[in-house]
């Protein structure tokens, strides 16, 4: 394969992927972790996309149309309140909690304000919201940050996850699908929600109506992987079904 043939599949991987790491692209293209180093290098300085601690990111003028963080809080928050609320009751006091990346666990984090809990995060927006909080240790972990959605991503954060130990994982996504697959519409983000699955005991998916069937192609887990369903009124009842049939419980807030 050619340089110029190797940098343009390296774009394309970035782009759609929303971020990618040295290791990741090297594999992918089976080439040395130093000749990606050396693509990434001409890519930048060509502002075809920018180098990152360990990676790379789409360029601000070339990155795919993502909603942003804002536009998606205001889309259902009625019916997000709702979840977030009835999943914050489910901690409690000194328990270790993982908060995906989202809207919804961002609003489960104001309801943990004042709690004796640890939250681990790789959510900005959770980051923000207990950051002054003298009760919750927060944990933090690294990645490259996605500044439209507020969010650390990559290759670092999977690692640190690999070192976490949870009692509870809030789960996000962007559609349920009825034959009971969790999907997400983001392959730098399918990866995370894999790893913070792994790293806690118990899985709570949290996901409101509008959430079935959603939408996302990438399959984040199955609901026989959840241990609960927070969701509102109008979800699908044959999904939740499914769910329950899985041996997981359904709360509807």
């Amino acid at each position: 394969m050619t340089s110029s043939k190797r940098r343009a599949q390296i774009v394309s991987s970035v782009r759609t992927k929303g971020a990618a790491s040295v290791r990741e692209l090297a594999e992918s293209l089976k080439v040395s972790e130093s000749t990606i180093r050396r693509d990434l290098d001409v890519l930048d300085r060509n502002g075809e996309l920018v180098r990152t601690y360990g990676g790379a990111a789409p360029s601000p003028q070339q990155a795919a149309p993502e909603i942003s963080f804002a536009a998606s809080a205001e889309r259902d928050s009625e019916g997000k309140e709702a979840v977030a609320r009835r999943a914050a009751a489910l901690v409690e006091d000194d328990m270790v909690v993982v908060l995906d990346i989202g809207t919804s666990t961002r609003l489960i984090a104001r309801h943990l304000r004042g709690r004796p809990v640890t939250v681990i995060t790789a959510n900005l927006a959770v980051f923000d919201e207990l950051r002054d909080d003298d009760a919750v240790r927060l944990v933090l972990v690294g990645g490259v940050v996605r500044r439209n959605y507020l969010s650390l991503v990559g290759s670092l954060t999977e690692a640190a996850l690999r070192q976490v130990s949870a009692d509870l994982v809030f789960l996000s996504c962007t559609g349920v699908r009825s034959n009971g697959h969790v999907v997400d519409d983001m392959e730098v983000e399918t990866q995370i929600k894999r790893a913070m699955i792994e790293a806690a005991d118990r899985v709570v998916l949290v996901a409101s109506e509008t959430k079935f069937p959603g939408t996302g192609s990438l399959r984040v887990c199955s609901l026989g992987q959840l241990d609960t369903l927070i969701t509102t009124a109008g979800a699908d009842p044959q999904t939740l079904e499914l769910c329950r049939q899985a041996g997981g419980k359904v709360i509807i807030a």
